[in-house]
């Protein structure tokens, strides 16, 4: 803070007298009297909401600047809140976007996405309730109830994200050959359900098993990410890309496959099975 010895006497009372304050040390100033340092120990934790409370209240008062280790992780973690939004958004129209170019439907990328939103809002639930909450702290490994970290949310998106669209490729990808091949949507469904459901399952099981390991680290940090992880490929890969995912396809029938001819025609054709391969050129007779 800036000011001398008086200043700092009267912003030192009346920190003392903000709530959720445990003590205030004794001021140190500058060698030229112009800055006076200020140690104020919180009664809560660095991450209970008092004493983001407490940072807020502090850098109110007028020539009061707030820092240290926890003034920096609640400044980090305002950050990371803030970026989420957007971050979650440019992921979700740059899948649309991309689904769409790939299937050419409308309707399958908004399924995709939703899918996805899904498996992300599931394990972020259950990461919460069993590391925040310290619901199953028993059956779970859990070294540490409280907070979960802040930067989790954006790394669970991130690579859930790759491998839901992943699973989503691999079994739609096929559905929509055997579409293109002539065969009724239904058929399709199944067909395609079929031959890509033995990959995803084996994908994700190593996944799983993968991020279940961290599980039993130590690490409170690693543990969380681990089980968020785990949760997050177990709900996408079983209960919304082979179960909600065909379902649905079956439900909407041909009407999965409807792409608006406006975007038909400016929209570049990818071929991403060879559904759409050359015909081969006619071989001369052979010569005896």
């Amino acid at each position: 803070m800036d000011g001398g010895p008086a200043a700092a006497e009267r912003a030192v009372a009346h920190l003392s007298a903000l709530p959720d304050v445990a003590a205030v040390l004794p001021p140190g100033t500058s060698p030229d009297g112009r800055t006076t340092a200020v140690t104020v120990v919180p009664e809560h934790g660095p991450d209970s909401a008092a004493t983001a409370d407490l940072v807020e209240a502090m850098r109110a008062e007028p020539g009061v600047a707030v820092t240290g280790t926890t003034a920096a992780n609640i400044d980090v973690s305002q950050k990371l809140r803030d970026a989420l939004p957007p971050f979650l958004a440019v992921i979700t129209v740059i899948s649309l976007a991309l689904l769409a170019l790939a299937f050419r439907s409308v309707l399958v990328p908004v399924k995709a996405v939703a899918g996805f939103l899904l498996s992300v809002a599931a394990s972020l639930g259950a990461v919460v309730a069993v590391y925040q909450w310290g619901w199953l702290a028993d059956a779970v490994p859990v070294n540490k109830v409280g907070p979960v970290a802040s930067f989790l949310p954006i790394l669970l998106i991130a690579v859930l994200f790759g491998l839901a669209m992943d699973y989503q490729v691999f079994l739609v990808s096929r559905m929509r050959e055997v579409h293109a091949a002539g065969a009724d949507a239904r058929t399709a469904v199944v067909s395609g359900f079929a031959d890509g459901a033995r990959v995803v399952t084996a994908a994700a099981l190593i996944m799983i098993a993968v991020f279940g390991g961290f599980v039993a680290s130590p690490d409170p940090i690693v543990q969380s990410m681990g089980f968020a992880l785990a949760v997050g490929v177990a709900v996408d890969a079983f209960v919304v890309r082979m179960a909600l995912v065909p379902a649905v396809m079956a439900l909407l029938g041909r009407a999965a496959w409807w792409f608006p001819r406006p975007l038909d025609r400016i929209v570049p054709h990818v071929d991403l099975e060879g559904t759409e391969r050359e015909p081969e050129p006619e071989s001369e007779p052979a010569r005896v």
